[in-house]
């Protein structure tokens, strides 16, 4: 139980500092637009040695932010979650901790899911037929990292609630 609680906690860790990186960072997208390099990230777009904040209210880049943004909380949330049901620390007894934190990691995939759903379709069907030249860059590569890894937190954790689990209910019969 302890090890599958380790590997979630591990992979939690790691996918919030990666929500983290990839919401803040500027290099979602890079592109070719009058023979310069310009990148873009959910904040700014940067132009060769200028940084500019987007001032537009654009509907996919407000609902991108805000799904990552609640996928970081859900994902810090399930992390002290996590650490109070790793250290026994209990101060409720009905509310099984190992539950709830595999509840909010898969939350939290969900959110960041949709964020890289929103911004994939919208960038491909719009970027696609307008500028020849550009690409997914390691920021959104990133964000999908983030993906896999809340996953597997949330797998971990339910794992380690079902081993927790058997135990109470075999001694119930």
């Amino acid at each position: 139980m302890y090890s599958f609680m380790g590997g979630g906690l591990f992979c939690a860790g790691v996918g919030n500092i990666l929500l983290i990186v990839s919401t803040a960072t500027d290099y979602w997208m890079q592109y070719r637009h009058s023979n310069n390099y310009m990148h873009q990230g959910l904040w700014r777009y940067c132009m060769p040695g200028k940084c500019f904040t987007h001032t537009d209210s654009i509907a996919y880049w407000d609902a991108t932010r805000a799904f990552m943004i609640l996928s970081l909380l859900a994902c810090f949330i399930g992390i002290i979650i996590g650490i109070m049901a790793f250290i026994h620390y209990s101060s409720f007894d009905r509310f099984d901790k190992t539950f709830a934190a595999g509840i909010l990691f898969f939350i939290s995939c969900f959110f960041v899911l949709l964020a890289m759903a929103v911004y994939t379709g919208v960038t491909v069907n719009y970027y696609g037929k307008r500028y020849g030249s550009w690409r997914f860059s390691w920021s959104y590569i990133i964000g999908w990292v983030a993906v896999v890894l809340t996953f597997f937190s949330g797998i971990f954790y339910m794992c380690a609630y079902r081993m927790h689990e058997c135990p109470r209910n075999s001694n119930a019969h």
